[in-house]
Order: C-alpha cells, then sequence, then structure tokens
C-alpha cells in the first residue's frame, strides 16, 4: 500500500493526512496528472491515489477535479471542493489526532486561489501561502523534500517548519524569483481582448514564480492562457488556462474546454499539452474561445489533468 499523489501543496497535505489517519510509514509515490491520465503511472492494488485522476486499481480515490468525474464507484471521496486535502480531512476525521484544521483552511485557500491582493504581491509575509509556492513538481530531484515537507507538516507547527534551513532557503529563493518573474510576464505577456497571452516558448527554460501574480499586473483581462514548452520534452506544449482572482469575469469552463484536448481541470483552471506540430492551430482555437468569453456546452467529463503552474 502506498501514497500516491501530486507533487503539489494539496498533494503534500492530502499525504500528511493520509499518513496519520492509516500509517505514518506509508511510503509516497509522487505523479503528475498527465501520466496518469496517460497510462505511465504503475499504480498497484492498495495504493491509495489522492489529488490525481482515478485509476482502476487503486484501493482509495479522494479528488476534485471538474474533469475527473467519476464514471464508477469507489472508495474514497470525490466533491468539487476546494481542495483533495479537504474531502481526506472529513472522510478521515474520527481518525485524525492532530488539530489540522489550520492547515486545511489554508490549502482549501490556496488551491482555490481564494487569496487576497497582498497575499499574491506579498506571500512572504503569509508563510502558508510562500511555503506552497516552495512545492513544484517541475524537479522531480526535490521529491527528497516534499517527503521531508510531509513529516515536517505532520509533526510541527507552521512556524517550525518555516524555521527549517531547507525550508527557509527556498522560501528565500521564491522571493527573489518572483521579483524576477514580474519582469518576465511584462516581456512575455500580451493582451489580446479579456485574455493575458504569456509565451514563454521562447526561453530556453520556464521560469518559474507566482502564478497569481499576472491577474495583479493586468487587471483588465479575465483568464490568462500560459504557454511553454515541457522542459524535458521540448517537443511538448504545454498550454495552461486559469480565470483571474481578482476580476471573475470569465465565463468559460477551462476544465470542460481543455477536456476537448486531453487535458483538463477545474472551471477555473486547467492544463492540456500536445506536440509542438500541433500547437499553432490548436493554441489559436483555444485563444478564439476565451476570447469570445461566452459559456461553451459541456460534455460529462472524465479522466482529464489538473492545473499546471
Amino acid at each position: 500500500m502506498r501514497i500516491v499523489t501530486r507533487p503539489d501543496f494539496d498533494g503534500v497535505v492530502c499525504a500528511v493526512l493520509l499518513r496519520e489517519a492509516i500509517n505514518e510509514k506509508l511510503p509516497i509515490f509522487w505523479a503528475e496528472p498527465g501520466d496518469m491520465q496517460h497510462g505511465l503511472v504503475d499504480v498497484q492494488a492498495g495504493d491509495i491515489v489522492a489529488n490525481l485522476p482515478f485509476h482502476d486499481r487503486c484501493a482509495m480515490w479522494f479528488d476534485h477535479h471538474y474533469s475527473n468525474v467519476p464514471g464508477r464507484p469507489f472508495e474514497g471521496a470525490f466533491e468539487l471542493a476546494p481542495s483533495a486535502a479537504g474531502l481526506v480531512h472529513r472522510y478521515f476525521a474520527d481518525r485524525l489526532t492532530t488539530d489540522f484544521d489550520e492547515l486545511i483552511r489554508q490549502t482549501d485557500k490556496i488551491d482555490a486561489a481564494a487569496l487576497s491582493e497582498d497575499e499574491v504581491q506579498f506571500p512572504e509575509n503569509y508563510p502558508y501561502v510562500l511555503l506552497s509556492m516552495t512545492v513544484s513538481g517541475r524537479d522531480p530531484d526535490d521529491e527528497p523534500y516534499w517527503n521531508r515537507l510531509v513529516t515536517m507538516l505532520g509533526a510541527g507547527t507552521i512556524d517550525a517548519v518555516m524555521a527549517d534551513p531547507d525550508v527557509h532557503q527556498r522560501c528565500r529563493l521564491v522571493v527573489e524569483e518572483n521579483r524576477a518573474y514580474r519582469d518576465l510576464l511584462r516581456q512575455h505577456t500580451t493582451v489580446k481582448g479579456v485574455v493575458a497571452v504569456t509565451d514563454f516558448r521562447a526561453l530556453e527554460e520556464t521560469p518559474k514564480g507566482n502564478r497569481f501574480l499576472v491577474y495583479s499586473m493586468f487587471p483588465e483581462t479575465v483568464v490568462q492562457m500560459k504557454i511553454r514548452l515541457a522542459d524535458r520534452d521540448r517537443g511538448k506544449v504545454i498550454v495552461s488556462l486559469g480565470h483571474s482572482i481578482f476580476n471573475r469575469n470569465c465565463r468559460v469552463n477551462v476544465g470542460a474546454l481543455l477536456s476537448r484536448y486531453q487535458g483538463g481541470g477545474h472551471p477555473g483552471a486547467g492544463s492540456c499539452s500536445f506536440h509542438v506540430r500541433h500547437s499553432d492551430d490548436t493554441i489559436q482555437t483555444i485563444l478564439d474561445v476565451l476570447m469570445r468569453n461566452e459559456p461553451i456546452p459541456e460534455s460529462r467529463p472524465g479522466g482529464g489533468g489538473h492545473p499546471a503552474s
């Protein structure tokens, strides 16, 4: 039995809760939603999958993404909720002895992007927000850090976690990256109607930075379309969409739209990927829908992807 979850803050907190509720020694297998969607994750009988698309071999499943609506009965919980961790917390409420209420409140807020402009502009003043920015699946070499974070969040206070030398260093780096990211957003973002189109394909490596910053920089837009090449497979284009968290007037269900392109996510955030040879036409088609900013016909989704940063 393993915990199979995604390397983002919601996935980390899912692992914290599942270890306390079931077995503190449960190993964690970190996986990306796109890999799960394409059958590339070796899910084993007895595994508990959280914050990822459903897998037939798992013993339990917990998820909250619009595009992953289950198509069959299962053990666990699915709901269009702010976070997957919140569902795990509720499901195992009678087994948890540690008070995780504040951790869940913060995870819900962060994963649902229910942040204030001050939290976006100055995450260094908000420990949970800043900590969440240190967790990214873009570098698999960070796996030991994700595992340590699960252990630390399960055993200590947020102050103790933030005082850890490795966490402190990563948080300092995040603050520096966010400053540089602001300049890169200005250089590579074009406003097209109500859409902020950020195209990082010309860069040798996709920059890291606060994914919510664009919404405060381009307040007239209602949605961002971020385009980048996959860091490890330059033949693959990744398109990420996100509703503005400050100008909440986007009427396009992003999860439904991207499920047409073997992607998916939430109504307000999602991603898809495709080969570069298909990129120009697909990008333009998606952009046309966003620029019209009209509700799109929704089919019953299933097996889609998750938002990508």
